[in-house]
C-alpha cells in the first residue's frame, strides 16, 4: 500500500464536488503529510533533556543553529526519519543565572509562538522551584499555557532512591506527591507526566498525552517521529482522528466563504463526513 493509492483513494471520494473545491482539499491534505512538528525542551542543566529525547525520537539528528554563533539563538535540532522532518528547540533553563533570565524571558517570548509543544522536565529531586513557578506564571502566561507539559524526569531519583534501576512503592509514592505538588504551584492545562528513562518507566505514558497536547496538524507527523514502542494503538487512533478532523475542518471552511453558490455549498455538506471517514480510512498511506 502506497502513498500514491491513498491519493487515488482520496481523488475519488471528492470527485463529486467541483475541481476547484477538490483540488483545494488535496492541497491541504498534501500540506498536512509535509507539516514538521517543532517541540521545545526546557528544564535546568542535568534534568535529562538528551536522554527523554533519544529513548522518545527516532531520526537522523543535524544541527540547524550553532549556540556558540550567538547566545540568543537557542540550540535547534532537526530530527530526519525518510522524508519527514521534526525540530528540537533546547530552549535554556531558568532559575541558573539572575542576568540571564532576563535575556531569557525575551528569547521565551519570541519562541513560543513557533512552537506546537514546550515539554518542561523538572527534576525528581529538585526542590528549589520558586523560579519555574515565578517564569511560568509570568513569562509563559495564559497565551502559551497550553503548550506546555510537565514532566517530572529521573524518577527513579525520587526519594528514597535505592539504586537497583526499578522505582519502589515509596517513589512511586513520593512522585505522586510531586504531582500533585505541580498541579498546585503551575495549574497546568495538561496531567503533568512523571518519567524515569534509566528504569524504562512513564515513557509510554508520557508518548500518549504529548501526542494530545500537540495541535491537530502535528499529531500525525509525530508518530512517524517516535520509536517504535511507543508508536501505540492509543496515539495512532488520536493522530488518524486528528487528520480526519483538519479535512473536516478545511472543507467546513470552504463551505464557509461567502460567495460559494448554495448548490455548491449543498454538495460540500453532504459529502464533508463520507471524505473525513475515507481521510481516516487511508491514514496509514500517508504516515
Amino acid at each position: 500500500m502506497s502513498h500514491d493509492e491513498g491519493h487515488k483513494i482520496l481523488t475519488h471520494s471528492l470527485s463529486g464536488l467541483p475541481d476547484w473545491v477538490s483540488s483545494q482539499i488535496l492541497c491541504h491534505i498534501n500540506s498536512l503529510t509535509k507539516y514538521e512538528p517543532t517541540i521545545g525542551i526546557m528544564g535546568k542543566t542535568g534534568a535529562g533533556k538528551s536522554s527523554l529525547c533519544n529513548a522518545l525520537f527516532a531520526g537522523e539528528v543535524s544541527l540547524v543553529s550553532d549556540v556558540a554563533a550567538c547566545t540568543r539563538e537557542p540550540l535547534r535540532l532537526r530530527l530526519q526519519v525518510g522524508e519527514r522532518y521534526m525540530t528540537l528547540v533546547d530552549l535554556p533553563g531558568v532559575g541558573e543565572s539572575q542576568n540571564r533570565d532576563v535575556e531569557y524571558a525575551a528569547l521565551y517570548r519570541e519562541q513560543l509562538p513557533r512552537l506546537d509543544l514546550v515539554l518542561w522536565l523538572i527534576k525528581a529531586d529538585d526542590r528549589a522551584l520558586a523560579v519555574d513557578e515565578y517564569f511560568y506564571h509570568q513569562v509563559i502566561g495564559e497565551a502559551y499555557r497550553r503548550k506546555v507539559l510537565f514532566i517530572i524526569s529521573q524518577a527513579d531519583k525520587a526519594e528514597p532512591t535505592s539504586g537497583n534501576g526499578q522505582l519502589s512503592t515509596e517513589q512511586k509514592q513520593n512522585i505522586s506527591r510531586k504531582i500533585c505538588l505541580l498541579h498546585e504551584l503551575f495549574r497546568p492545562v495538561h496531567p503533568v507526566c512523571a518519567v524515569s528513562v534509566r528504569a524504562k518507566w512513564g515513557l509510554r505514558v508520557m508518548a500518549e498525552r504529548m501526542i494530545k497536547c500537540l495541535p491537530r496538524e502535528a499529531s500525525s507527523p509525530m508518530v512517524a517521529h517516535l520509536r517504535y514502542p511507543f508508536r501505540t494503538q492509543t496515539i495512532q487512533e488520536k493522530a488518524r482522528d486528528d487528520f480526519g478532523e483538519t479535512v473536516g475542518a478545511a472543507l467546513d471552511a470552504v463551505s464557509a466563504l461567502p460567495l460559494i453558490p448554495a448548490p455548491v455549498r449543498t454538495v460540500i455538506r453532504a459529502v464533508r463526513d463520507t471524505v473525513v471517514s475515507v481521510v481516516r480510512a487511508v491514514w496509514n498511506f500517508f504516515f
